[in-house]
């Protein structure tokens, strides 16, 4: 297949990538100017520059392929830079499926995200909820995907979680750190991806995406911590009741590693069934435990 994809230079688009040319499919990927290095080296790729925002950009760009695949999404906003959820979830989708429609392509994947709901608390889900209504309204053959925490040795989250025991004698909690999360693989994404991509059984399917484990947030820390060789990894709370209005004033500093919406998403929890993505798209979920053992050789 030839495919369209955007956000494939980011750290789960480099994934899926890596598996749909293994599997002989051609990419165009859709990149910023001066970001070529960040995409997979290949010649099943070719970089195409245009808008995000602009659907008359994007078609003459998507002519000619069989499908596409949006991943484009951001965890945190810089308002000042014009990087809102707002903007580069519901807008930037709502070019992509126009576009797509105007270059008479009907294959569509989406990458949403676990918690994506009408009434959430969140900025980042509400703007995810408003795109996968573009989505879900739209002519297209539609699959939406909703990952739990995606990891990998190249995400942030559990790289960062795993900088701060190596270094750190104490690792600060939020709350009582009981709060839930089900980590799931970025390759396991990728080929949940690439298997819908091959089949038809997903088409108007929103799939929830999530790991083997249901874990707190403590016994994330602790299998972490046994993945670097540490014995134990030692705690200090951080009462919630000091942290939110800490949390909402910093926030606005780049190097501060928190939002107020990162925090509520976090105390939520992050658990789904995955069964339905599971057995449709023929996928089997590793362990936590297994999953990170790539920390041990890092």
């Amino acid at each position: 297949m030839n495919i369209f994809v955007t956000g494939g230079s980011g750290f789960v688009g480099r994934a899926l990538c890596q598996e749909l040319i293994h599997r002989g499919h051609h990419l165009r990927c859709l990149i910023r100017t001066g970001s070529t290095d960040k995409l997979i080296d290949s010649p099943y790729i070719t970089p195409v520059f245009g808008s995000l925002f602009s659907n008359k950009e994007l078609s003459p760009l998507m002519e000619g392929t069989d499908a596409v695949i949006h991943l484009v999404g951001i965890i945190r906003e810089f308002p000042w830079r014009g990087i809102t959820f707002e903007r580069l979830h519901h807008q930037a989708t709502l070019s992509v499926v126009t576009a797509a429609i105007d270059a008479g392509i009907h294959r569509y994947l989406h990458m949403s995200a676990n918690g994506t709901r009408k009434n959430a608390q969140s900025n980042y889900h509400k703007t995810k909820w408003r795109a996968e209504e573009v989505v879900r309204n739209s002519k297209l053959d539609w699959t939406i995907f909703r990952p739990s925490l995606i990891y990998g040795p190249e995400d942030q989250f559990i790289n960062l979680i795993a900088s701060l025991i190596r270094r750190l004698p104490l690792i600060p909690v939020m709350g009582n750190g009981e709060y839930q999360m089900q980590p799931v693989p970025a390759d396991l994404i990728a080929k949940g991806f690439a298997n819908a991509l091959e089949q038809e059984i997903g088409t108007g399917k929103i799939y929830l995406c999530g790991g083997k484990n249901c874990l707190s947030y403590n016994r994330l820390l602790d299998i972490v911590g046994e993945a670097l060789g540490k014995r134990s990894v030692r705690k200090i709370t951080q009462p919630l009741a000091l942290m939110r209005p800490l949390v909402s004033i910093l926030q606005y500093l780049p190097f501060f590693p928190m939002t107020s919406d990162q925090l509520q998403m976090l105390l939520e929890g992050n658990c789904c069934d995955t069964s339905e993505w599971l057995e449709d798209l023929g996928l089997e979920a590793p362990t936590f435990q297994k999953g990170v053992e790539y920390l041990k050789i890092q």
